[in-house]
């Protein structure tokens, strides 16, 4: 293969150097390190996201293992955009005196988990997938358990691994049921010989089992809200978008293509899960004082959401879930960004705590306001269009009653994110947080996180862009 072929791995090569020279960088920097790895690791990675978006053709290696196209790059990028945010959200925290002998450890974990997703979503096989899986899984629970003198951190992590484990094994076990009734792991000949037997309908439904774990789809979520809370947020972050995201993607590629075949049988699987996950979800959400909590069972209720976009089986499903999840990295990274900046500041995690905010830190009220509005879908913020694309994906299949019963978890969710503007902008405290100025790169990272809302949501050419790009009409 010559160096255009292998140039298909551009991501994965790009993020493979830079791992490498971080790792390199730790070795020849003397002293106090944290103060120059953290912007190093930065700039290096901001360049990746840049060239990341530079042209490529399509094309697959390694005998069909390893494929690309323009939808795939679109979906590594978006992946690329929430990950250099959440370095910059995580400038200050990895500063603190206990992350400083650790801050290579954090970019070397993150990044080789981004490696990972990254071959998982250009997978042409199952061998593929998996090792992607595992490589994408296997740092993320060391991420969790990161703050390691404290008990929740090292519970979140064995909790991960524990969970992250067993949803591999059921998985495994279904793509050993699809190899056996096809007689091959390459995704198109797997979608060539599927039927829809009773075999094959087992095996997709612990596929399905198995994947749901990384999506957090009831009632496969349980482990979602304590692993958020006990890890570090930044952590949280990544979990909530990034992990969540790359496992959407290849969701979606799959049944997409590999479960062709097979489209009435899950379109019922994820009519179910889809309701269950939205009311469940905005249910529980209602009850969560922490708000990492109440976020982690938001990003439940949001993959609800999502199956919206998947269950119509078209084009516009497909263009509608990555819209959709560019817009919700950008919101939901935009609230954990306002928490961990105060987190940082003062200790303070609960809701009751953000009374009266308004009156002391009006800038961060007013970018957890727009984020917690994106998220609930309320215009003229990019949630609504994001949202509204996902109806109508859904609609364009048929499936109003779903719609309606999405548009009213809507309504549900308004409630409880309403909960949180209310006590910022309303309720009195005697003690309300301090003003404090946040430094340069946590600001830097809430701007682009506000930008990132304003910017998809009025400028409709953004969904457009998708579509063309990914499927060249």
């Amino acid at each position: 293969m010559g160096l255009e072929q292998y140039l298909l791995m551009r991501h994965e090569l790009v993020l493979t150097l830079i791992t490498l020279i971080i790792l390199i960088a730790e070795l020849c920097i003397k002293g106090d390190n944290s103060r120059k790895i953290r912007p190093f690791a930065i700039i290096l990675f901001f360049i990746a996201t840049v060239v990341g978006f530079l042209p490529l053709g399509e094309g697959s290696l390694f005998g069909g293992m390893f494929q690309t196209n323009g939808m795939i790059l679109i979906m590594k990028n978006v992946l690329n955009i929430g990950v250099l945010i959440i370095f910059i959200q995580s400038y200050t925290w990895l500063g603190n005196e206990e992350n400083k002998i650790k801050v290579s450890e954090f970019f070397l974990l993150m990044l080789s988990t981004l490696i990972g997703m990254d071959f998982m979503i250009s997978s042409g096989d199952f061998l593929m997938f998996y090792i992607g899986l595992e490589l994408a899984t296997i740092p993320i629970a060391s991420l969790a358990a990161y703050e390691r003198t404290k008990t929740k951190s090292a519970e979140a992590g064995i909790k991960l691994i524990l969970s992250s484990a067993l949803s591999s094994g059921i998985m495994l076990y279904g793509i050993s049921m699809l190899y056996g009734t096809t007689g091959s792991i390459y995704f198109s000949e797997v979608a060539k010989s599927l039927h829809s037997s009773n075999l094959q309908t087992l095996a997709f439904i612990f596929f399905f089992s198995g994947m749901a774990f990384k999506i957090s789809i009831v009632p496969f979520h349980l482990w979602t809200a304590d692993v958020y809370e006990g890890a570090p947020i930044s952590v949280t972050s990544y979990l909530s978008v990034i992990s969540k995201g790359a496992a959407v993607f290849i969701f979606v590629i799959m049944l997409f293509t590999v479960f062709r075949a097979m489209t009435a049988m899950w379109q019922d699987v994820l009519y179910i899960t889809s309701v269950l996950t939205m009311t469940i979800g905005n249910l529980f959400a209602m009850r969560q004082k922490n708000l990492k909590r109440f976020l982690a069972f938001s990003s439940i209720s949001q993959a609800g959401f999502i199956f919206l976009g998947m269950i119509g089986g078209n084009e516009l499903g497909m263009t509608s879930v990555v819209y959709f999840m560019l817009i919700y990295i950008f919101s939901n990274l935009g609230a954990f960004g306002v928490v961990s900046a105060i987190a940082n500041r003062t200790g303070k995690e609960n809701r009751d705590d953000y009374d009266g905010l308004y009156l002391t830190n009006p800038k961060l009220s007013l970018l957890m306001m727009i984020a917690l509005f994106s998220l609930a879908g309320i215009p003229p913020v990019a949630g609504f269009f994001g949202k509204f694309f996902l109806f109508t994906a859904a609609a364009k299949g048929g499936f109003y009653m779903l719609v309606l019963i999405g548009v009213l978890n809507t309504i549900i969710s308004l409630y409880y994110y309403l909960l949180v503007v209310k006590a910022m902008f309303i309720n009195k405290s005697e003690t309300p947080i301090q003003y404090f100025k946040s430094d340069g790169y946590t600001r830097l990272g809430l701007i682009i996180c506000f930008a990132g809302i304003v910017f998809t949501g009025l400028f409709s050419f953004v969904f457009e862009y998708i579509r063309v790009y990914a499927f060249g009409v």
